[in-house]
């Protein structure tokens, strides 16, 4: 029963964010203008926007981070940027961390919608089954990587980890492990474009080595065990 309730409130959510789009204007024009000021990169405009908000400033970018699911060209770190710009290094971190977690338990919701019989389809079973056992041996650090990495695709993941049946609490636990240093890493230099720019590639790429490390040494252990 909670399953089905899980499914349904999920499904309600989607269609309300959709229908309210196309149907209420004041909605779709706020989507629209915020999409539009924030690909200005005008860093004042962004941060005058938001803070015209007031209190609804942060409902706002967490808003933002949730339908950023449904927006594949729209960088996930963006928002997170804009929250560091609008209300500091603190209060940045807070409203990152905590709409990566809700965008992230949506994803993950709408994963255990499609269910595993959808990616079992695309992939063929086979495959389906490599990936659940990589998902069972490796997924926490999995998650972990893409959360760290800016240039990953996190909602993707979130989707995947759903559709798989990963075990919630391991799936969101691993993604406050990747996303807390991320968004520690953006406010703090936030503030500057290219210092920011080069430190994102830095953070992608020592979690990719990192996790490719971690995946051989363990895959060597195991070899030598059998």
């Amino acid at each position: 029963m909670a399953k089905k309730i899980s499914y349904f409130v999920t499904a309600a959510i989607i269609l309300g964010l959709v229908i309210a789009y196309f149907t209420y204007p004041p909605f779709g024009d706020f989507i629209n203008e915020s999409w539009d000021i924030l690909l200005s990169k005008d860093e004042e405009r962004i941060r005058d926007y938001f803070k015209s908000f007031g209190f609804w400033g942060p409902i706002a970018i967490v808003i933002l981070m949730i339908l950023q699911i449904f927006l594949v060209i729209f960088p996930s770190w963006l928002p997170m940027i804009v929250a560091v710009l609008a209300y500091g290094f603190i209060g940045g971190v807070l409203i990152s961390v905590v709409g990566v977690f809700l965008a992230s338990s949506l994803g993950y919701a709408i994963g255990r919608l499609l269910g595993e019989d959808n990616l079992a389809k695309v992939l063929g079973k086979k495959k389906n089954k490599k990936v659940n056992n990589m998902v069972e041996e490796y997924g926490f650090w999995a998650i972990a990587l893409f959360r760290v990495s800016p240039f990953l695709s996190n909602d993707a993941i979130s989707i995947i980890a759903g559709m798989l049946t990963m075990g919630y609490r391991k799936f969101i636990l691993a993604t406050l492990t990747g996303i807390t240093p991320l968004a520690i890493a953006i406010g703090y230099f936030a503030e500057d474009p290219d210092t920011l720019k080069n430190g994102l590639y830095w953070i992608g790429g020592a979690g990719l080595v990192g996790y490719g490390i971690y995946v051989y040494v363990d895959y060597t252990n195991r070899k030598k065990q059998k």
